[in-house]
C-alpha cells in the first residue's frame, strides 16, 4: 500500500502556458519542504553573440532586433547606444525624441498584451483569453485597441510594426514629417482614455500576499522615467544599505554570469545576490519622475507615493510579483501620455540622422525593455568589424529571482494546505507569468568554438 503522505514529491511541468516561448517547471519537495524549483529553458540556444562577430558596425541594430518579435525596439535601441558609445557619437535633438517616442510604442503594445492577454486571466478565473472573451469582452477589445495604438506608432517610426527597419545608427533612415504624425494623435488621445480604464480595472483584482527577495536594478535617468538611456541603479533588498548606482562601463562586474545546467538562459547574480529588473524595479528607482498624470494613476491604482527619490527607504517601494501588473499599467498610461508631448514638441530634423564612422573601441548601451534593463556590449576594431559582444537580456537576469519566488510561493501553498498537483501547478504558473519572462530572449550561449577538422 503507498504511503497516503510521501516524504519525498517532484512536481513536474513540461511546458508552461501564456509566457512567450517555452520552458518548464521542475519542484523537488522533502518533507512538506520545498529544497529546489528550477525553471526550465529549453529552447535551442539562440548564437547571436558569435554570429555577430565579424560583421559590420552598422549591422547588429537589424540582426539583434530578430531576437525577439515581441520587443525588438528594445534590442535596437540598446544595440544603437553601445556601438554609438563605442564610435564616440552622442544622439541628441529630434532624432533622440523620435527614439524615445518609438520606445514608447513598443511599451504601449508590449504591456498592454500581457496585461490583458496572458496576465489578466489569472486573476478573473479563465483558463485563457478566449475564455476571458467570453466574460470581459470589453476589457480585450480595450486591450486590442491599446495593444494596436501602440503598433501604429511603431510602424509609423520603424516602417513596420515588428522588426522596424526604419532604425539605423544615428538615429532613422527617415524622419516623419509633423503632418504625418498627426494621426497618431487622435488614436493616442483615445489611447490614453483606454490606459487610465485599464489602470482602474487592475486596481480591482485581488492581490495574494507575496514579496519578492531580491535586490531591485533598473536605470535611473535625471528628470526623467528612465526608458532608453540611464545610469543602473541599484535598491538593495534588506532596507539597511542604501541604493547605489555604477557607471554602464561596469556593468559586467556588478552582473556576472553563468550557466546552469537545467538550463540554456544564463543565470545572473548582482554584486553576488539575487536581483530583479522590470517594472517593478523601475517603480522603486523612478516611480518619483513619472508624469503628475501617472502618479495620479499610481495612487488611483493603490501603489501609493512612490519613493521620494531612489532609495529612499523601503517606503513606497511594491516588492509584490502579484501587483506588478498595477505598475505595468501605469507604465502604458504615461507611455502614451509622453508619446502625444513628443509629438506635440516635434519638428523635423534637418537630418534624420548622425553620422557614425567607424572606429576601435568598446562600447556599452543599456534600455529599459518592458521586461527590464536590456545590457549590450560591443568590442571594435578599426574597420569597424564587431569582434566581441555581450547581451543580457532581462528574463536572464530575473531567472534566478523567479525560481526563490516560485519556491516560496509553493512553500506558502504546501502550509496552506494548497498541496494538490492541479492547485501548485495553478499556483506555479501564475507566480511565473507575474514577471512576464520572454523565453525567447534568454535562451543563450556562454561560448561558442567552432574547430575545423581536414
Amino acid at each position: 500500500m503507498s504511503d497516503p503522505t510521501p516524504r519525498s514529491r517532484e512536481l513536474r511541468i513540461p511546458s508552461l502556458a501564456r509566457v512567450e516561448g517555452e520552458t518548464a517547471l521542475h519542484l523537488r519537495i522533502h518533507h512538506g519542504t520545498v529544497i529546489e524549483a528550477r525553471l526550465k529553458i529549453y529552447e535551442p540556444p539562440r548564437f547571436f553573440e558569435a554570429f555577430l562577430r565579424g560583421r559590420a558596425h552598422t549591422e547588429p541594430p537589424d540582426l539583434t532586433s530578430r531576437i525577439c518579435g515581441i520587443c525588438p525596439v528594445a534590442y535596437q535601441m540598446s544595440a544603437c547606444r553601445a556601438i554609438e558609445d563605442a564610435c564616440g557619437v552622442v544622439v541628441d535633438g529630434q532624432a533622440a525624441a523620435l527614439r524615445r517616442l518609438l520606445y514608447c510604442g513598443e511599451w504601449i503594445e508590449s504591456q498592454t498584451l500581457h496585461i490583458h492577454m496572458l496576465h489578466a486571466p489569472d486573476f478573473l478565473g479563465e483558463a485563457d483569453v478566449i475564455g476571458l472573451s467570453r466574460s470581459h469582452l470589453g476589457h480585450v477589445k480595450r486591450g486590442l485597441r491599446l495593444k494596436q495604438a501602440g503598433n501604429a506608432v511603431v510602424e509609423l517610426l520603424g516602417g513596420r510594426a515588428i522588426h522596424p527597419v526604419n532604425v539605423r545608427l544615428g538615429g532613422f533612415h527617415r524622419a516623419p514629417t509633423p503632418a504625418e504624425l498627426r494621426p497618431l494623435r487622435e488614436r493616442l488621445r483615445t489611447a490614453l482614455d483606454d490606459a487610465w480604464d485599464t489602470v482602474r480595472w487592475v486596481a480591482g483584482f485581488e492581490f495574494p500576499d507575496a514579496e519578492c527577495d531580491a535586490d531591485l536594478l533598473a536605470l535611473a535617468e535625471e528628470g526623467t522615467y528612465a526608458i532608453e538611456s540611464g545610469v543602473p541603479t541599484v535598491l538593495p533588498n534588506d532596507g539597511t544599505r542604501p541604493a547605489y548606482s555604477f557607471p554602464l562601463r561596469d556593468f559586467t562586474d556588478h552582473v556576472t554570469e553563468e550557466q546552469v545546467s537545467h538550463s540554456t538562459a544564463l543565470h545572473s547574480r548582482l554584486d553576488g545576490r539575487r536581483h530583479l529588473t522590470g517594472s517593478l524595479a523601475r517603480w522603486a528607482v523612478s516611480g518619483h519622475l513619472l508624469s503628475p498624470l501617472a502618479l495620479e494613476a499610481a495612487r488611483e491604482a493603490g501603489l501609493g507615493d512612490p519613493p521620494s527619490r531612489a532609495g529612499a527607504g523601503r517606503g513606497g517601494v511594491c516588492r509584490n510579483p502579484y501587483r506588478s501588473i498595477l505598475v505595468r499599467a501605469v507604465e502604458v498610461l504615461y507611455a502614451v501620455e509622453e508619446a502625444l508631448r513628443i509629438i506635440a514638441e516635434y519638428e523635423r530634423p534637418a537630418r534624420p540622422y548622425t553620422e557614425v564612422p567607424a572606429r576601435a573601441g568598446t562600447g556599452h548601451g543599456a534600455t529599459e525593455a518592458p521586461r527590464g534593463l536590456l545590457y549590450h556590449r560591443y568590442a571594435l576594431d578599426g574597420r569597424g568589424r564587431v569582434t566581441d559582444v555581450c547581451i543580457i537580456a532581462p528574463t536572464a537576469q530575473n531567472q534566478g529571482a523567479i525560481e526563490e519566488d516560485l519556491r516560496r510561493l509553493v512553500q506558502a501553498g504546501l502550509d496552506r494546505g494548497e498541496g494538490s498537483e492541479v492547485a501548485l501547478t495553478r499556483l506555479c504558473e501564475r507566480a511565473v507569468r507575474n514577471h512576464d519572462p520572454c523565453i525567447s530572449c534568454s535562451a543563450h550561449f556562454l561560448e561558442l568554438d567552432i574547430e575545423n577538422i581536414h
